[in-house]
Parts: structure tokens; sequence; C-alpha cells
């Protein structure tokens, strides 16, 4: 995804959507110490407030961090011709610009594959059967695998803020090994030629809320991530390359009854740096049955959903376009539920 033009760069991105500028900062995102005798309360309190928080003292080596940042940089650095053995998605594999099936488009390249041992995607293979040398698969694994182990962690912290019994109520569908989740590593390059639209920002990855159960971002530091807050003000959060950003799913917002809310966030293109972004995608079994778990219901509290399977809800996603409110279509209309 290179460019070499300004008049073709602008050509390039005419599909892509803007927004204006804005300018402020958040300097109210929740931080949790993974190793405070708090943090299971002050998990909650951020996933009640914002459905966000930074991660700190997690654990997981920096060494993965770089190893797989560098490893990745070599492969999206590759002529597009290579790149595009990787492609394109089925959902699997090497993709840029365009963002699922539906029409939407960002100023971004990325490579989505498969966590799931039991499942094999041939174009997850592509990858490292390509490019043996540059992305080594070890590099992926190990990061994985300590994130997977990290975002157990969380979430049954979680579940005892929550006071959900079993403990591993939520961790339990991660684990599965039919568990349905995956790996994203997204590159959004430098822009230069933002200048000549006018003083918009240019969507790197439009706004959305992430459906699976919990999102785990890391980045470089590189500026760009957006989260858009209960007032409907988006806010940048500084990026942080030794942590890890958490994200709230819609899956997670049922199981708990509309309790902890999924945030809905954007990335925007930069000027003159890239941003690389790898996000743990954390999924239930296909089969498994979405509702509001029995022991968060007070007594003759209503679920605000409609029952649906992992599956039903991930078809109905993917038929969307990226910003629609995914749930409304699962919601209790006689409950008289709110939208995002």
């Amino acid at each position: 995804m290179v460019v070499h033009s300004q008049s073709a760069a602008l050509d390039h991105c005419s599909l892509i959507k803007t927004c204006k500028p804005t300018t402020s900062v958040f300097k109210g995102i929740p931080v949790v110490d993974l190793r405070d005798p708090e943090a299971k309360t002050l998990i909650v309190k951020a996933c009640e407030e914002y459905g966000f928080f930074k991660l700190v003292n997690h654990g997981v080596p920096m060494e993965f961090f770089s190893r797989l940042e560098a490893e990745a940089l070599k492969f999206f650095n590759l002529p597009q011709s290579d790149k595009d053995k990787a492609g394109p998605p089925d959902p699997f594999g090497y993709g840029f610009k365009k963002i699922g099936s539906n029409g939407d488009v960002g100023w971004v390249e990325y490579l989505l594959l498969n966590t799931n041992p039991q499942i094999t995607s041939l174009k997850s293979l592509t990858v490292f059967r390509e490019t043996p040398e540059i992305f080594r698969s070890s590099a992926v694994n190990d990061y994985i695998q300590a994130v997977k182990r990290m975002t157990f962690e969380v979430v049954e912290l979680m579940a005892d803020g929550l006071k959900i019994e079993p403990r591993d109520a939520l961790s339990r569908l991660l684990r599965d090994e039919k568990s349905d989740s995956c790996f994203r590593l997204n590159h959004y390059p430098p822009c230069p030629e933002l200048q000549a639209l006018g003083g918009r920002n240019l969507i790197g990855f439009g706004e959305h809320t992430d459906p699976q159960i919990i999102s785990v971002l890391r980045s470089n530091n590189t500026s760009g991530l957006q989260i858009c807050l209960r007032d409907k003000t988006w806010v940048s959060v500084p990026p942080d390359q030794t942590s890890f950003f958490i994200n709230v799913g819609d899956a997670l917002q049922v199981m708990t009854n509309g309790r902890l809310r999924s945030v809905r966030h954007r990335v925007l293109a930069e000027s003159m740096r890239s941003r690389v972004s790898m996000i743990y995608f954390g999924g239930p079994p296909l089969s498994e049955k979405i509702a509001p778990l029995a022991s968060l219901m007070a007594k003759g509290e209503e679920s605000l959903y409609e029952e649906f399977t992992w599956w039903e809800y991930k078809t109905s996603a993917y038929k969307s376009r990226l910003g629609d409110y995914r749930l409304g279509l699962f919601e209790k209309k006689t409950t008289g539920a709110a939208g995002q």
C-alpha cells in the first residue's frame, strides 16, 4: 500500500470517509494494574463507565511485542504482489482498504488470522508458507498464547468483580477448543497528503463496536485510536506501546444485560507516521447461546435481549455496515432497551 504522489494519494483515498478533526486528548482513560488487589473492582468500574480501559503490569514480555511488530512490518513492507498472495480475505488472510463485504473502506491494510488450532485457515497458512523467513509463525503464536493467558485472567477477575458464578463462566468460552476467536494485525501507512483534505482527518478504520466478548489491543506509539464517550463525544486515546487496551464487546454487553457496554471506537490516519496494531478478539464457540447470565440478573429483572447463538449474531454482524448498531436487531422491543 504505497502511494507516490499527492494526486495519486487523493485518488487512492477518494472513497474513504473523512471526519472533522478532534483536538481532545482524553486524560481520563481508566488504568488497571493487573496485580492490584483491587483490580477486579477497577475492571468492572471501567467497563461500566467506558467499556474500555488500559491494562498495565500485565506480564506479557516486551520481547513478544517488539518481535511480532518487527515481523509484521517486514510483511507489510513487501511488494504488493507478494502480499496479495495471502489474499483476498475469506475472512482470514490479507486485505487492504476494503473492510468487510458491504462497502466499508479505510486507510488500512491488515492480516486476519485464526487463533483456533482446531480450525485450519488456508489463507493463514499461505502467509507463513509464502514468507517463512520474514513472517515466522512462532512470533505470532508466542504472542497469541501469552495474550490469551492474560485475557483469561482478566475475564475471571471481571467475573469476580461482578460476582458471576461460576468464576469461569466467561473464560471457559474463550478456552474452549471450539472458541471462535481471531487475531488481527493492522497497518495504517502514513498519509502525507492529509493537508490537501482541507484539515479533515482521513478514516483509517471506521467507527464500530466489536461483536465478540472482549478485544485486547496493543499498538506502537503512533496515535490514531479514538473512542466515543456516552455523551457522543469522540476523544483521542494516548498511545502506549507497553500496555494493552481492553474493549468490551457486544456479546459481553448482552451477557451482562447491558451493565457493561461495548465501546464504539475508530482509528484515524496519521500524516507522517505509520501505526501498527495487533488485536486479539475473544469469541465464544459458534453454537454458544448468548443471553444474560442468570447469576447477574436481579429478582424479577427481564432480559433486554432476545437469546441468540454466537453464529446467528456473527452472521448478522457481517451482513451489516461497520457503523451500524448491530445489537438493535436483537433487543426486546417491549422492554424499552436503549440503543447506542
